[in-house]
């Protein structure tokens, strides 16, 4: 699950530096899709099975660059605008590296993070801050704190690795005309600012459409929205637009 360093990940899906695909049919979607197969498969079984599936499914995108704007809003309406660039690498058998440069405005311009996501063990994160000429580590019980001010953790800015959840299979559903499999996905890290992201992926496509993320007392904290979808070389879904909104604060961060 990579909904930042994709995105972002995506964030975790952000618009790669792809060509366009054409089809309509989605082929290499559909094979995958189909090898799913649920007979006999408990709840944690069926989420892992989905869950594998969706990554698979971004596996072989290579790298990519994004150049993005970030709207913040506070709850009373009061916004301001960031722009920034997200460079992504694919690593085989580790996680990915994501670089993330602020260019506007000037009190976060030059603004930099680095993160290595690892499949096991704490991921690398390093903060670099132009004012004092300073790279700072974000250490693994800091992961769960704003960056930069916006509703995004650092702990989103990584590549949501198989290896970092346990899963457990929900329920079907529908958001937006679309049908879903309702997967929980439970951080193996312990310093994980979440006790659970309920995920929504779509039947049809292997793609996040919503993700729900509850706090370490399991209120509802943060919702994530993915829109604008767009798909790259008949495989790679690529959302245009996100929204991660904070429903305990009512602020939100835009992404597009």
């Amino acid at each position: 699950m990579k909904y930042l360093t994709t995105l972002l990940s995506s964030v975790f899906i952000l618009s790669f530096a792809l060509s366009a695909g054409q089809a309509q049919e989605y082929p290499q979607i559909n094979k995958i899709k189909n090898d799913l197969k649920f007979e006999n498969m408990d709840a944690p079984a069926k989420g892992l099975a989905i869950a594998k599936a969706v990554d698979q499914l971004e596996y072989g995108f290579g790298n990519s660059i994004a150049t993005l704007t970030m709207t913040l809003e506070n709850r009373h309406g009061q916004s301001n605008t960031r722009r920034m660039s997200n460079k992504t690498l694919e690593v085989d058998g580790d996680g990915d590296k994501t670089m993330i440069i602020f260019h506007t405005p000037k009190d976060v311009k030059g603004t930099a993070l680095l993160s290595f996501t690892h499949k096991q063990g704490d991921d690398d994160q390093w903060l670099y801050l132009p004012a004092i000429k300073r790279v700072k580590r974000i250490a693994s019980r800091n992961k769960s704190g704003p960056f930069v001010g916006s509703e995004f953790a650092y702990e989103d800015l990584t590549s949501q690795e198989v290896e970092k959840f346990t899963y457990t299979y929900v329920r079907d559903d529908v958001i937006d005309g679309e049908k879903v499999w309702v997967v929980n996905y439970d951080p193996v890290d312990p310093n994980s600012g979440y006790s659970v992201r309920e995920v929504w992926i779509s039947q049809d496509k292997l793609r996040f459409e919503q993700v729900k993320f509850f706090d370490r007392k399991k209120s509802l904290l943060k919702t994530l929205r993915w829109s604008d979808y767009k798909l790259y070389k008949d495989r790679y879904w690529r959302s245009h637009t996100m929204l991660m909104v904070n429903n305990q604060k009512g602020s939100k961060t835009l992404l597009k």
